[in-house]
């Protein structure tokens, strides 16, 4: 069995009620860590929690409501969660939204257009900005972004989710020179493809990828590499934005 070395680490997951976020937070207490997570709806918090306490029934584990993009309600929210565990070693900001997908650029609505933007590109700099105080004082402090594919490759219909997550990846390398030299904060990204979470399938307007003609992870797929670029293991790994999308984007588009 890898030893990741995360035992009695502090963990702030946002977005961890669902999908990507909730498996990284399970995973964080099957390693024995101390767990916070943070959601908008109270009612999928209280399920998540309840999920996780029972799967995990000797780890610490707290979470909070708060809107990843709203200053005051993240400052709270994190003091709260940092408070509770004790102090913060490792940052995931798994929070994010599609919004409307399949519009032309012309039928794309300005509102909707800013509303992916501010969850998903100024939530993640807002994550990084007040989680700072406490990663400094943190052991082999990582913060971790979930990105997407949609960060290097398009398609008809995505345009604002192309747009935020493309921010996303850049954001990453930003804040790793950032961070990294004056307070030995690692940033990574992990962008996957298409995974099995509630935002994808009501996305796609799918119930289920059963059968699907493309690859499609699970989240536990993808949280495993996230907690492997939390590890003190992967001490080298900095300013990386880790493409999970079966060699997709290695393919061209073109005729042969």
């Amino acid at each position: 069995m890898v030893e990741l070395g995360l035992e009695s680490r502090n963990v702030l997951v946002t977005g961890g009620t669902s999908g990507i976020g909730l498996a990284v937070a399970d995973m964080f207490a099957g390693e024995k860590a101390r767990v916070g997570i943070l959601g908008r709806s109270a009612g999928r918090l209280d399920s998540a929690l309840k999920k996780l306490r029972a799967n995990h029934p000797e780890a610490k584990i707290v979470g909070y409501v708060g809107d990843v993009a709203d200053e005051e309600s993240m400052r709270n929210a994190i003091s709260s969660i940092a408070s509770d565990l004790g102090g913060l070693d490792h940052v995931v900001n798994s929070a994010g939204i599609a919004g409307p997908l399949g519009d032309t650029v012309d039928q794309v609505r300005a509102e909707d257009f800013l509303e992916i933007q501010r969850v998903n590109v100024l939530g993640a700099f807002l994550a990084a900005k007040l989680t700072l105080p406490y990663l400094i004082k943190g052991v082999d402090p990582t913060y971790t972004l979930v990105g997407s594919d949609s960060g290097f490759v398009t398609a008809p219909g995505m345009l604002a989710y192309n747009a935020s997550k493309g921010a996303v990846v850049q954001l990453t390398r930003a804040l790793s020179v950032e961070l990294h030299e004056p307070h030995g904060i690692r940033v990574n990204s992990v962008c996957p493809s298409i995974v099995d979470t509630p935002m994808a399938r009501d996305g796609m307007g799918v119930e289920s990828f059963e059968g699907a003609e493309y690859p499609v992870s699970n989240p536990e797929q993808i949280a495993w590499l996230i907690l492997s670029l939390a590890s003190p293991k992967s001490v080298a790994v900095n300013g990386v934005s880790l493409l999970a999308d079966y060699g997709y984007h290695a393919r061209s588009s073109f005729p042969a």
